[in-house]
């Protein structure tokens, strides 16, 4: 019987009769400036079908030729991955139709992929504390990315209710780095965030090695999620569902915990898992049948004729291996000790993807405590709130820096900073600028401050009356109203020692 429309099971009911098993595939946009087969660019962005040519077009007569950059960046990412390198590796051609195929196959590795065999680890908080997954690596082989198809009208922005659809391929030919797991097993209820890490950590890793952007909101790293459920103590794979084309870290986690639901419901119901691909929606956090999964068989593998076989030779990868950066799990753990971070302070660190920016902050002279408040509370904020990259906000680590200087020389405080970002977001100039030209600085005036703390004392009798009592703690509201006076820009250590002097 196949499966229909069923209920959901709650995830921790299906974990008690059925054992979860991933597979995730993760495709990465390399950085190369041209694509994997031609010379075309690939800056993201463009006008659509500007940057096209017959190879990438599939156009008769037109011949590919391999980017050897982008045999690097595998070569490199397969050794961060503890993969071994094969020392011949060979192209095959997908055989699909797809309106955003232009040549109806893709330029693949299938048999004979560039690296192989590998391993990486993460770490996941669990009930019992931290606890290490092994991610065992099948293989990262090299292929070329498809076009963009754009559905236009409709409100879901995909095929289904659209008025017409059109194919953008600047995309295709872009080249891409598919990087497969072995079947992740034994994860049980932390599957969805094994999923997570395992993505995280790996996205952090093709930054480090400097090969991808990886701006997943950008579709240049995108993960399907394999996933079939068995029945508890059963040695045999369930049937798989994959959910094509998952682009945040979260919607990782989400899908998985929705799928393992899904299956357990239409277990539960009698039906049998379909093989077939899935689509995740964002909003509504749920995934809906796309078409039904093809085996390797379907798709007519076979060797590319107008390429030769990749051949890198052992003097070459070990030149290669000699360039990875220090691994970003070691790196964190070193810049955790040098900062002093607790380990959930950290942990904010590397969620919010900040871990560049705060490092080079603090090399531009801010503290690790300054860097973090400001990357993790109001910039962070900001980015959340316009869906910007916080690297992509306009501020800089060497502003982050000054500001805080500013903060330090008691110039500015903490809220007369807010306003400084502002207009560092707005391009108003330096934050010396901004200062001077919205006229921030802190008053220290005594004269300035003696008129507002009179001022706040004749509006507050009641409060003046128990800090003559001895309240000294009952000063905060009178700080509080001659900072309202003076617009945030009195010197709060300042006003406080006015107001006991008066009071006293």
């Amino acid at each position: 019987m196949t499966a229909t429309r069923t209920e959901l099971v709650p995830f921790d009911a299906a974990l008690e009769t059925y054992d979860p098993a991933m597979g995730l595939e993760v495709h990465v946009e390399l950085n190369t400036a041209s694509k994997m087969f031609c010379g075309c660019s690939t800056v993201f962005g463009a006008e659509p079908n500007t940057q096209v040519c017959p190879t990438c077009l599939g156009l008769p007569g037109a011949l590919p030729v391999v980017n050897g950059k982008a045999v690097e960046s595998a070569i490199r990412i397969g050794l961060a991955l503890n993969c071994s390198i094969a020392p011949w590796s060979r192209f095959a051609r997908k055989n699909y139709f797809y309106p955003d195929m232009p040549k109806n196959f893709q330029t693949s590795q299938y048999d004979e992929p560039i690296a192989y065999d590998g391993w990486t680890e993460v770490t996941v908080e669990t009930d019992e504390g931290p606890r290490v997954f092994r991610i065992d690596i099948e293989r990262a082989h090299m292929e070329e990315d498809t076009g963009k198809s754009l559905h236009v009208g409709g409100s879901t922005g995909r095929i289904h209710g659209a008025d017409h659809s059109l194919v953008d391929y600047n995309r295709a030919g872009i080249p891409l780095i598919e990087v497969v797991t072995k079947p992740i097993l034994g994860a049980g209820k932390y599957a969805p965030l094994v999923a997570r890490a395992y993505v995280a950590s790996l996205r952090e890793l093709v930054k480090a090695l400097d090969v991808s952007d990886a701006r997943m909101e950008q579709g240049s790293m995108r993960c399907d999620v394999n996933l079939s459920l068995a029945p508890s103590g059963s040695d045999v794979l369930g049937t798989r569902s994959e959910t094509k084309n998952v682009n945040s870290l979260r919607s990782v986690e989400r899908a998985v915990r929705y799928e393992v639901e899904r299956h357990a419901g239409i277990l539960d119901a009698g039906q049998k898992v379909v093989q077939e691909t899935r689509h995740w929606h964002e909003d509504t956090g749920v995934t809906t049948s796309g078409r039904e999964k093809s085996d390797a068989e379907d798709y007519r593998y076979f060797p590319e004729p107008d390429l030769v076989p990749v051949a890198p030779s052992d003097a070459w990868v070990e030149e290669l291996r000699a360039t990875l950066p220090e691994p970003p799990a070691e790196r964190r753990a070193r810049l955790q000790a040098e900062w002093g971070y607790s380990d959930l302070e950290m942990r904010d660190v590397v969620g919010a993807g900040a871990i560049d920016l705060i490092e080079a902050t603090i090399s531009a002279g801010a503290t690790p405590t300054a860097a973090r408040k400001w990357w993790l509370g109001d910039l962070a904020r900001r980015a959340n709130d316009t869906a910007t990259p916080i690297d992509e906000l306009g501020v800089t680590p060497t502003q982050v820096a000054e500001v805080q200087a500013l903060v330090d020389a008691k110039r500015i405080n903490d809220k007369l900073a807010r306003q400084v970002f502002d207009g560092l977001v707005a391009g108003e100039g330096t934050p010396e600028e901004i200062v001077a030209a919205r006229g921030l600085e802190v008053v220290s005036d005594d004269g300035a401050l003696a008129a507002a703390v009179d001022r706040a004392i004749e509006a507050n009798p009641d409060v003046a009356d128990k800090i003559r009592d001895g309240k000294v703690a009952a000063a905060g509201a009178l700080i509080g109203a001659v900072m309202k006076d003076m617009r945030g820009q009195a010197d709060a250590g300042r006003v406080r020692e006015l107001i006991i002097e008066k009071l006293s």
